[in-house]
């Protein structure tokens, strides 16, 4: 009996971690549209053709709510605080050791 209200449960959760899943890469590709426009405007340092792994390195340091912040920036607009929060996580130890690790440069402050 315990089996038959546990296979009901299991078949919810699981249907619930695809959509997870689903809702993380949806916002993980606005999120990286954000960072790859706001490398592209504000950072020619960063050569054109290396935007989109610079933009990896980016997106794999930051954080839940960073990517949610990035997403929304992507729907309403890059500005002077997409900037900053590219920044802040392009200049982390884990993110420069990313892009060392690819032959990329660090941002030029």
């Amino acid at each position: 009996m315990k089996l038959l209200l546990a296979l009901p449960a299991a078949l919810i959760l699981a249907g619930c971690a695809e959509t997870q899943k689903t809702a993380d890469a949806v916002a993980r590709k606005g999120a990286k549209a954000a960072v790859e426009e706001t490398l592209v405007r504000r950072f020619p340092q960063v050569p054109a053709a290396k935007v989109t792994p610079y933009s990896d390195c980016v997106i794999d340091n930051a954080s839940a709510g960073e990517i949610l912040s990035l997403a929304g920036d992507a729907v309403s607009g890059t500005d002077a605080g997409t900037a900053e929060l590219v920044i802040e996580i392009a200049t982390r130890p884990d993110t420069l050791k990313c892009l060392a690790g690819i032959g990329l440069p660090t941002l030029l402050l």
